[in-house]
């Protein structure tokens, strides 16, 4: 670390330390240079000040920086679009198991493979919801999926594949306006089925934004029985029905194909036995953070921390020894 410049990152503002520190420095201070009473000598009051201080040290975060750290960040813009009708709950993923989890699985993924983007997610049903914007907290991302349920089934007077396509233009258009040089991408994760008599809406007009992604199908051509939702998180048993049937939801590739056709990206139909295949990203850019540009800093303050951990304990045994002591003398007091 010789010739490195050592930096301070206090967790509150040095004259706030200041003035918390200053009296029990004063206090230390004065019990050091005055005549113990107490049988209390200076090499403990010494201990317990280089202990403030160390305390003292550790408050302010000490650092290095640039320390290196090997990191890929993707300089990437992600918007997600995810159907949330009633047919994204049907149970023909890995058998009986609801769409739902192949689609969460599926976005996990996503986030796994650009680490850095920044990502934006929107739903649709009977009407498109932005649910989060672009950020590059890909917890939160996970969090919205993860309590994500499909819309109310008796609110259900069908939807459109294409409803999104205004608002994720929308989206796409003011990414781009406020960063022109970040890459855009867009994954769109449906079954392509068109439950309105009306043809669905277009995504060319997203096009001239979207430099990759892909769409990503779901359900099979069987079709899988979806259970009534409403808008709670235990649903009970109950199967939607159609004249007097179990209803199925189908995958409608053709659908599909034409949404991936008008983004300019490729379809995948997922399975649960099949790896997903993502494209690389347009734009990445790798040891990002290894010169410290970034404001990467190694840590020093666990090193004044050992010191407060180890005077501690010095404190503690004192104390162990003395209350041993105590009891001592007072069970020979006791036989007297």
């Amino acid at each position: 670390m010789a010739g490195e410049t050592v930096i301070f990152q206090p967790v509150l503002h040095i004259f706030l330390l200041l003035l918390l520190f200053a009296p029990v420095a004063f206090i230390i201070v004065r019990m050091l240079v005055r005549p113990s009473r107490s049988g209390t000598g200076p090499l403990l009051w010494s201990l317990r000040l280089v202990m403030l201080l160390a305390c003292f040290v550790m408050l302010l975060r000490p650092g290095i920086p640039g320390g290196a750290t090997q990191t890929l960040a993707t300089d990437t813009d992600i918007v997600i679009a995810v159907d949330t009708t009633a047919s994204i709950v049907a149970e023909d993923w890995n058998g009986e198991a609801p769409r739902l989890e192949g689609v969460r699985a599926d976005v996990q993924e996503i986030v796994d493979a650009y680490p850095g983007a920044r990502f934006a997610l929107i739903t649709f049903d009977a009407s498109a919801e932005l649910r989060m914007p672009l950020t590059t907290d890909a917890t939160a991302l996970m969090s919205s999926l993860e309590i994500l349920q499909p819309e109310v089934t008796t609110r259900s007077q069908g939807s459109s594949i294409g409803i999104a396509s205004g608002l994720l233009d929308e989206t796409l258009a003011n990414a781009a306006e406020s960063a022109p040089d970040r890459a855009r991408m867009v994954f769109y994760l449906g079954d392509g089925e068109q439950t309105v008599a009306s043809d669905p809406e277009s995504f060319e007009g997203s096009a001239e934004y979207v430099d990759g992604g892909a769409v990503l199908g779901y359900g099979t051509a069987e079709g899988g029985p979806m259970r009534v939702t409403s808008g709670g998180f235990d649903d009970g048993s109950e199967y939607i029905e159609y004249q007097g049937e179990q209803a199925l939801s189908v995958i409608d590739e053709t659908n599909l194909q034409t949404i991936a056709d008008d983004l300019g990206v490729a379809l995948e139909v997922r399975s649960a036995d099949a790896e997903i295949t993502l494209p690389e990203a347009p734009t990445t850019t790798t040891n990002y953070a290894e010169s410290g540009e970034v404001g990467n800093v190694t840590e020093l303050y666990w090193i004044p921390a050992l010191i407060v951990v180890a005077l501690l304990g010095f404190e503690l045994a004192r104390a162990t020894m003395f209350i041993a002591q105590l009891r001592g003398m007072t069970t020979r007091g006791g036989d007297a």
